[in-house]
This record gives structure tokens, sequence and C-alpha cells, in this order.
């Protein structure tokens, strides 16, 4: 099966998801699941926490205000959003953008991780707090777990089965919206990105 059938595949069952918790709220709202977007062959992994009211309007992952910063960091260092993969842990939007719960989490962590060995990246960005420790329990770092102020911009490196990956931690793009001042920080971070294209 080649890799965009594979993809092809989780989009259906997960369109089809009506054991999910948050199955019927995307119902009664005519609301998209975001499966995720961007190259299968991507050497960099964007992971997300949960789509917003943008991105389950359009099924598209990052597609707002947040999205906005996403990208202009991306061209930053000259990177098209085109080239990497972007997605999210939750595939479907909690409702008033609260925090994913953790038996939301659950559901749709193994699509996420078919995904990541359908692509097999050389870096999985993490942004935000809870897909940083998803990540990093998930590939048996969770002995270096500490805040994100702490980790952000740290890259971490693990062997896996198809090489090298490279974790890095990022805050997410968000935090630019609400605080500029953030921007500086995400902006360093990400020049470090650079050298795995």
């Amino acid at each position: 099966m080649s890799k965009h059938e594979e993809m092809k595949k989780i989009k259906d069952e997960i369109v089809a998801l009506s054991s999910s918790p948050l199955y019927s709220y995307r119902s009664e709202n005519n609301y998209f699941p975001v499966i995720g977007e961007g190259s299968h062959d991507a050497k960099i992994m964007f992971i997300g926490e949960a789509p917003g009211l943008n991105e389950a309007k359009t099924g598209r992952p990052f597609c707002g205000r947040a999205g906005k910063v996403l990208d202009d960091l991306l061209l930053s260092i000259g990177i098209p959003r085109s080239d990497v993969y972007i997605t999210n842990i939750v595939k479907d939007r909690p409702p008033e953008n609260r925090d994913p719960f953790p038996d939301e989490i659950k559901i749709y962590a193994p699509f996420l991780e078919r995904q990541i060995e359908i692509i097999k990246p050389k870096v999985i960005a993490t942004l935000g707090r809870y897909s940083m420790k998803y990540i990093m329990e998930k590939f048996d770092l969770a002995d270096l777990l500490g805040t994100i102020g702490t980790l952000h911009g740290k890259p971490l490196e693990k062997e896996v089965i198809w090489g090298k990956l490279t974790i890095l931690p990022l805050y997410h793009p968000a935090v630019a919206v609400y605080n500029s001042n953030m921007l500086t920080a995400l902006k360093e971070d990400f020049k470090k990105l650079k050298e795995f294209v």
C-alpha cells in the first residue's frame, strides 16, 4: 500500500469514528475532523494538540491565527509549508477549544502513531505541552520531562526503527497570538529546524 493509500485509510477510519467522545459534537456542528496536511515524505513533522474552530470548519490544521504564525515561522527559515507535515494528537475539535481529555487523546493517539510510522520523519516538532508530553512518553523520554518553558528549543535524540529521530519541543504558535514577546523565542527555536532540510 502506498503512503497516500495508508493516509487515506486513516482518514476514512477517523471520519467514521463514532466511538469517539467528540464525534457527536463534530456532527452537531457540521465540523470536519482534521487529519493532517503536507508531504508524506516530510523530514519535519509538526504535532499540535487538537483542532480549533477554524480548523474544524475547514478540515485543515493550523489555518487560523496560530496557523498564520506557524506559516510566518516556516517562512523565516525558508521552509515551504508544503514540505512539512502538520497534524494534531486529537483529530476533532474539543468544545470551546478546551484542553483535550485523556480519553480523547487515547482514542486518537493510535492514528497519530500510524501517521508517524508512514512519514518516518527525521524531526518531530511538538507544538505545546500536551503534544510534548505525549511524544516524549511515547519515545521513552518521560524521565526528561519538564515544563515547556525549560524544554522548548532543546533537541532530544532517539534511535527508532527508521534511524535517528530528533524531538524538538516548541511553544504552541498560539502563544505569539496572545503575547507578541514570545515570537522571538519561537523564531530562535525554529532556526534549529533548518539543519534537517
